[in-house]
């Protein structure tokens, strides 16, 4: 076949074999009735934006004569700068995320709405971006594919939970000053608060999307129990598994506490999801909170 660039054959590929979970966030997506995104304010552009008072950091070649004769002051033209804005998404794939006590694992809830995020973000014109992939940021369908692809690769999945045996979190990635980066997790990982406050001294600022299965959570189980740790490492065998149960619950709720402290503190915000609750809830609390400031 000629005519047709590399990319051309990608996106071909790409839409041909994107899963239903694609057509899971679009619906998800289309559920949601929100405004546009995108941010106008006074920059470098085209159209007229506003006058204001000449400053003295202003050069005098700025200044609009003919509104400035109208007053005894001087006025300086303005031009609108339409801002989109640059999101980054990250979501975890370490072996905790694949838990699940019903039909959707917390990996499954995670990809559901990190996609469902970017297709609103996209309809508003907005960039969106995966942390660690291949491909920059861009507000296009093509890119939203490109993401839904990369989120169920198995390679990159088996390369990450190697990467995460080490550090956990959104790996290093040249996310500029003022962009949002929008992090999916369970957050049981011990380095959560110094991974924040990393992108924080960059300027950057997030938001958290806590993924809970209700069963770590509600801690539903009695008799005879044995728990693993995910990785196989670590297990404890319980005669009574409800004996521990409201300490159980306590220190998961202090957990999830302390989190949504840590990310006050920096400047960012944080939303639980549980697997059992319909996302539609979190997908708006979400999108409110990557909204300009």
């Amino acid at each position: 076949m000629t005519g047709f660039s590399p990319l051309q054959h990608e996106a071909d590929a790409l839409g041909a074999g994107l899963p239903p979970l694609m057509v899971a966030a679009d619906r998800l997506a289309a559920s949601i009735s929100l405004g546009a995104h995108g941010r106008r304010k006074a920059g470098i552009g085209e159209n007229f934006w506003q006058f204001r008072r000449y400053g003295s950091a202003d050069s005098v070649g700025r200044i609009d004569w003919r509104q400035s004769a109208k007053s005894q002051h001087l006025f300086v033209r303005e031009r609108e700068w339409e801002a989109a804005q640059t999101v980054w998404f990250w979501r975890d794939s370490d072996p905790g995320m694949q838990f699940r006590s019903g039909d959707i694992s917390k990996l499954d809830r995670a990809n559901l709405l990190l996609l469902a995020l970017a297709a609103l973000l996209v309809r508003g014109g907005e960039r969106v971006g995966l942390m660690g992939a291949s491909f920059l940021p861009a507000a296009s369908r093509f890119t939203l594919s490109r993401i839904g692809h990369a989120l169920l690769d198995k390679a990159m999945q088996e390369k990450e939970r190697a990467r995460t045996a080490q550090h956990s979190g959104p790996p290093p990635t040249p996310v500029a000053r003022g962009a949002r980066i929008v992090w999916l997790s369970d957050f049981l990982q011990p380095d959560v608060e110094e991974r924040m406050a990393a992108f924080a001294r960059l300027g950057v600022v997030g938001h958290l999307v806590r993924i809970v299965d209700p069963a770590e959570e509600d801690f539903p189980y009695s008799g005879r129990a044995r728990f693993e740790a995910p990785r196989g490492r670590d297990s404890a065998l319980f005669g009574r598994a409800e004996s521990v149960g409201q300490e159980y619950r306590a220190r998961f709720t202090a957990h999830g506490e302390k989190i949504a402290r840590a990310a006050t503190r920096l400047g960012w915000s944080m939303t639980a999801q549980r697997t059992d609750d319909a996302p539609q809830a979190a997908l708006i609390a979400v999108h409110a909170a990557i909204g300009p400031s």
